[in-house]
């Protein structure tokens, strides 16, 4: 029975499909599109914040009175020792102001003599150069006779050979100028001399 009722529908529609008004009905219809939209979730509900506890009223304080404690018997006194006076303050301050040494004089070139006369090496350059002239030197010779300090008191106008002269009088060793008999540091003029012809 219900498969009959079925096919009488399915008849029924095929019916109206043939006649051409219900059909351009049809068509003109527009489609239909059904989204399914899923609901927002519920916001959490705000978290429940428990009442503050009442505070129970304060206590009575009781007083108790107790013996005085005697304060503690103080600790036997001892004098601290002064602290040491710096030596060096007080050595100057006895000794008083130290005497400063002469600065060293300069002596005559007669003065001047040798254990070990200075060597000149003429440089090659300069001598293939042509480089010839006249140097003075100002050395310092101590007690020992060593040459401490030696400077170019007047140059010969070329460097090379300023250099080797004073290279030759740091290796040279000179007998110690001597005051009353007491060997003392004192400046020197020493000359050198660089000759193309020698």
């Amino acid at each position: 029975m219900v498969g009959v009722i079925v096919a009488a529908h399915g008849v029924l529609a095929y019916g109206l499909m043939q006649v051409r008004e219900l059909r351009g009905a049809i068509a003109g219809v527009a489609p239909v599109f059904v989204s399914m939209v899923t609901p927002a979730p519920k916001a959490a509900p705000p978290p429940v914040t428990p009442p503050a506890p009442r505070m129970a009223p304060p206590a009575a304080k009781r007083v108790i009175t107790a013996e005085p404690t005697p304060p503690p018997s103080p600790a036997p006194f001892t004098a601290a020792a002064p602290p040491p006076e710096p030596v060096s303050t007080a050595a100057a301050a006895q000794a008083g102001p130290a005497p400063t040494a002469p600065p060293p004089r300069l002596i005559p070139a007669s003065a001047v003599r040798y254990l070990e006369a200075p060597v000149l090496v003429y440089p090659r350059a300069s001598r293939r150069a042509g480089e010839a002239g006249h140097v003075v030197l100002r050395v310092l010779i101590d007690e020992a006779g060593l040459p401490r300090q030696v400077l170019v008191n007047q140059s010969s106008g070329f460097a090379r050979l300023d250099e080797a002269a004073t290279t030759a009088v740091q290796k040279a060793r000179f007998k110690p100028y001597s005051d009353n008999g007491q060997a003392l540091a004192a400046w020197a003029l020493v000359p050198l001399s660089f000759d193309l012809e020698k």
